[in-house]
């Protein structure tokens, strides 16, 4: 099966794998196997061909009607979704909360199946409460994506993330991988972890003790010796390859977590003078938005060794990829 006919080179351009997806939703990596990680990763690679056209347009979801319900701000999740829906020429819908009658009063399951009932075919939903997509996934017969529900998860950052790894250092396997900052309420960091760890990285976490969950990591057991916490992050520094620091979540916090900005700055920042202590080839990550002066400097977000720019470019091929899988290839599609 092929993708489209590529006006550049006359032929065919094939997106492989072309093998069923066997899942109607993407709700969290946790219940991913590896081989399905990979097929996202591998399709993610064929998108990323056809968004490097001089005409980025392909007919693969035409006839499909995908719908965008964000009840959080967004800009890079939502952006990248509405433009991989237009390439892969489905119909989008976008709507946020202001736009639903979720804000009349209507139950996220009624407002669910409303969109259901006109036709659409996706949802990729945000929402402030965790668990809210696994509601609406087993409440309708909607294929479900979740852009992120509260603390829990956001699993195509983490696929994202796991792409752009390995497009720059060509695996993921036998990295290590640090994540800094406010793991407590990141739902990017618990996504990350199982990707991570079932493609065979192994991740070290570093902050500060009130912002690390120490009974939701038991839920990482099953990571073995590929998770770890170092909480001194000049001693975890010099072992990573790649460091991913994450936003503080100021919005998610009550008093009481940090004494200051400056003080988590002080030590947790991710500076020129830290990533000096690091390998020569590592590389600095963030899923934005970001507090430039408090978790990464700027100079550090701009610089040489930052793949921020890269994983917002990322993003569209790897959510082409989930869409596609879904609406194309899934299970009963």
């Amino acid at each position: 099966m092929t993708i489209a006919r590529s006006p550049e080179r006359g032929k065919a351009a094939a997106v492989a794998p072309w093998q069923e997806f066997h899942r109607r939703h993407v709700l969290d990596l946790d219940d991913f196997s590896s081989e399905e990680i990979e097929q996202v990763l591998t399709t993610a690679g064929a998108m990323s061909e056809v968004l490097g056209r001089r005409i980025r347009k392909v007919p693969t979801l035409r006839g499909r009607t995908i719908v965008t319900l964000f009840l959080e701000p967004s800009t890079r999740t939502r952006a990248s979704f509405e433009q991989a829906g237009k390439v892969l020429s489905a119909d989008v819908i976008n709507l946020s909360g202001s736009e639903s009658s979720v804000k009349k009063g209507e139950s996220l399951v009624d407002t669910a199946k409303t969109l259901e009932a006109l036709g659409a075919d996706v949802l990729v939903m945000r929402h402030p409460m965790s668990g809210a997509p696994n509601l609406v996934a087993r409440a309708t017969g909607l294929r479900v994506v979740n852009a992120g529900d509260g603390w829990h998860a956001h699993p195509t950052q983490a696929l994202l993330d796991l792409f752009t790894i390995r497009q720059r250092l060509g695996r993921v396997d036998r990295l290590t991988v640090l994540i800094v900052g406010d793991i407590l309420h990141s739902r990017v960091a618990r996504s990350n972890i199982w990707g991570l760890t079932k493609l065979g990285a192994r991740v070290v976490l570093c902050g500060p003790p009130t912002l690390m969950p120490s009974q939701a990591l038991a839920a990482f057991a099953a990571a073995g010796q590929r998770l770890s916490i170092e909480p001194d992050l000049e001693h975890a520094i010099p072992q990573a390859d790649v460091i991913m620091t994450l936003r503080l979540q100021k919005e998610r916090m009550d008093s009481g977590f940090l004494p200051s900005m400056r003080e988590y700055a002080a030590l947790y920042q991710i500076n020129d003078q830290r990533l000096a202590r690091a390998k020569p080839a590592a590389l600095v990550m963030h899923p934005g938005p970001m507090n430039a002066g408090v978790e990464i400097s700027h100079e550090v977000a701009h610089g040489p060794r930052s793949l921020v720019e890269t994983q917002v470019t990322n993003g569209v091929a790897v959510r082409m990829a989930i869409l596609y899988l879904l609406a194309a290839t899934g299970e009963d599609a």
